[in-house]
């Protein structure tokens, strides 16, 4: 019974983050200049090329990922992927909200659903960074949560 609800539950956190995965690289590659523009106002100390090639690599890891992720193949280095992927994640929306950068995470377009940027307070809390940085903090959780039961199922 244990077992199950465990099996259930890895099942319903990789479609989850397979799922919030694809989303995201989609959202990226519908708007690559506003994604690039986002990654910009983190004002990290990187060069310019990098912050470039980070724009145009990332939302295509992104999508491979999830898709590995959802179809349950290579599980395990989809899932290292992801786990360093979120890290970075992390360190980057944990130091804008340090610096009290007001900006939004890049992460996920909500326009999908019809939502425009500017029409709520909720809207603008779900996009801020303080926010972004604890739902990476989940999504980080859940990464090594699958990737410790993968490791443990070989």
């Amino acid at each position: 019974m244990a077992l199950s609800v465990i099996d259930n539950g890895k099942t319903v956190v990789r479609v989850v983050l397979g799922s919030l995965l694809l989303w995201a690289a989609v959202s990226k590659t519908a708007n690559p200049t506003e994604f690039l523009a986002a990654i910009y106002a983190y004002q990290l100390p990187l060069p310019r090329t990098l912050l470039q090639l980070v724009a145009m690599i990332l939302p295509w890891t992104e999508l491979i990922c999830g898709f590995l992720l959802l179809m349950e193949k290579w599980t395990e280095s989809a899932l290292v992927c992801i786990c360093a992927l979120m890290l970075v994640f992390l360190i980057a929306t944990g130091q804008a909200w340090v610096r009290g950068l007001t900006i939004s995470c890049g992460c996920f377009d909500l326009r999908i659903f019809g939502v425009q940027q500017s029409e709520s307070a909720l809207i603008k809390f779900v996009e801020s960074v303080g926010f972004a940085f604890f739902r990476n903090l989940v999504l980080t959780a859940m990464a090594f949560f699958l990737l410790n039961r993968a490791s443990r199922a070989t």
